[in-house]
């Protein structure tokens, strides 16, 4: 399993995060926690609201069936999202929320906690304020976001004494605007529109790590783009014909067209199936030719200038 460095902190992750948004009703939960370990997949990605908080309380119980300990694994939670009502960044919410998220998990101290998604009433002093609180007090050891554009990034900077280590943003193969803002510029076309800031030149050249979220999804959770989906017959052509090639998948191909970029993504695989895990772990031994990474972001209903 190929790692990556997380942003400027010292945690060295495989570049697959496991994404637990779905971990709550599984019934084989331990068996995958251990095959995903054992693997190499020991960064694991949760939110407070996944399951109302059930998937942490599940994680924890599943997780001490498996024999490892808790220096074995990278655990990230998310907080700040008030389900069906709000966004809630102030110093109070953040705090509560870190002191549920540790009691669900059943561990003193997340390795890395991010802001989901951002808060219009945000006061960056707040968030520098329950930041330090949680650094001193050991209960977050680093911090991030998640679906932030670099200006609200550069607002909780100027008030942050830490570094954010990461952003997670959706990035697929259809859902590359991240990519086409910056091919397609100074053009008449829906790919040259900026919809976040030029976010990835940006983590880029502020030692960001992005984390890609919904990797084999197009639009806002409408469904996944591999297989026989009539929208995109060309992208699953050649996804059929590249995973001949290299005798995998086209899950495993469209994993590796991800971490192909030179920015290194980390891509949070939220599959509960250990056979369809076993597909992205090979995609991300696979490093695809220029030609091939281009020829499938045409097929996805991308154009080069």
């Amino acid at each position: 399993m190929k790692k990556i460095k997380i942003g400027k902190s010292d945690i060295l992750a495989p570049n697959i995060a496991v994404g637990c948004m779905r971990i709550a009703d599984m019934q084989n939960l331990p068996e995958y926690l251990s095959f995903c370990i054992e693997n190499g997949l020991n960064f694991f990605d949760h939110a407070d609201i996944y399951s109302s908080g059930e998937c942490e309380t599940q994680f924890a119980k599943a997780f001490k069936q498996t024999g490892f300990k808790r220096e074995d694994i990278i655990l990230q939670s998310k907080c700040g999202i008030v389900s069906g009502v709000m966004y809630d960044f102030s110093k109070k919410h953040i705090l509560n929320a870190v002191d549920g998220i540790l009691k669900r998990l059943d561990t003193d101290y997340l390795d890395i906690l991010a802001l989901h998604r951002p808060d219009a009433l945000v006061e960056p002093e707040e968030v520098a304020e329950a930041f330090d609180i949680l650094k001193i007090s050991g209960k977050v050891r680093n911090f991030g976001v998640s679906n932030h554009k670099p200006y609200q990034i550069e607002l909780l900077k100027k008030y942050l004494k830490q570094d954010l280590v990461v952003n997670q943003m959706q990035f697929s193969l259809p859902m590359s605007n991240m990519i086409a803002n910056g091919l397609e510029v100074n053009m008449l076309t829906d790919g040259a529109i900026d919809r976040d800031g030029s976010v990835l030149d940006y983590c880029r050249l502020n030692d960001i790590t992005l984390q890609a979220w919904s990797p084999f999804q197009y639009g806002f959770f409408e469904g996944i783009f591999i297989g026989n989906n009539e929208k995109f017959p060309e992208l699953n052509k050649t996804l059929n014909a590249l995973s001949e090639k290299y005798n995998t998948t086209p899950t495993a191909i469209a994993t590796a067209w991800i971490l192909r970029h030179p920015a290194k993504i980390q891509m949070i695989a939220g599959t509960t199936n250990i056979n369809r895990m076993r597909e992205i772990i090979n995609g991300s031994e696979i490093t695809l030719e220029r030609e091939e990474w281009y020829k499938l972001y045409l097929d996805s209903g991308h154009i080069l200038p």
